[in-house]
C-alpha cells in the first residue's frame, strides 16, 4: 500500500494507510432489501431477455451490490450474484433467520422472556438494530421482539 510514498516519509505512510482504514469502513456499509413483489424473477444480466436463475418470494431480503436505472445487482444468502428489476424492491428490510430455530426475547438480553421461536428461512421484520448483536424485529403475525444477529441473515 505504502510503496507509492517515498521512503523519506514512513510516518506520512502510515497517516495514509490508518485514514484508508477508517475511511473504507464507510464505503463497505451493506445495504439490504427485500423482495416486495408477491414474487420476483432473478435474472443473469439486467434484462428480461437475460437467463431466469431464481424466483424469490415476497420478503426475500437480498444485499444491494449496484444500482443501475431500473435493475439492481443483489447478494443473497447463499453468495450467489443476481440482477432484479428494481421495482420489484421493496424498502422494508427483512432478515432470513439461518440457525434451525431462532429465539426472540422481549428485550435484548439472552435471559429475557421468549416471546416465539422462528424456523430456519423464515423472514422477520428488521425494525431495528439493538444493543451488542441484537436486532429488534417483527414476525408477519405482528409479534415483536429481539433476534440475535449471528442467528439471521440480512442486517
Amino acid at each position: 500500500m505504502a510503496g507509492w510514498l517515498p521512503k523519506t516519509h514512513p510516518r506520512l505512510a502510515g497517516l495514509v494507510l490508518l485514514l484508508f482504514c477508517c475511511f473504507s469502513g464507510a464505503a463497505l456499509a451493506l445495504d439490504y432489501r427485500s423482495v416486495g413483489a408477491d414474487s420476483a424473477i432473478l435474472y443473469d444480466s439486467p434484462s428480461v431477455q437475460g437467463t431466469r436463475l431464481f424466483v424469490a418470494d415476497k420478503y426475500y431480503p437480498v444485499e444491494v451490490i449496484v444500482n443501475l436505472d431500473q435493475w439492481v445487482k443483489v447478494r443473497d444468502i447463499t453468495g450467489r450474484l443476481f440482477w432484479i428489476e428494481k421495482k420489484n424492491l421493496s424498502n422494508v428490510r427483512t432478515v432470513l433467520v439461518t440457525a434451525a430455530r431462532a429465539d426472540v426475547r422481549q428485550s435484548a438480553d439472552a435471559k429475557a422472556p421468549l416471546v416465539f421461536q422462528a424456523e430456519r428461512d423464515v423472514a422477520l421484520e428488521l425494525i431495528e438494530h439493538g444493543a451488542a448483536g441484537w436486532l429488534k424485529v417483527r414476525h408477519r403475525d405482528g409479534q415483536v421482539g429481539f433476534v440475535l444477529a449471528s442467528q439471521v441473515w440480512g442486517s
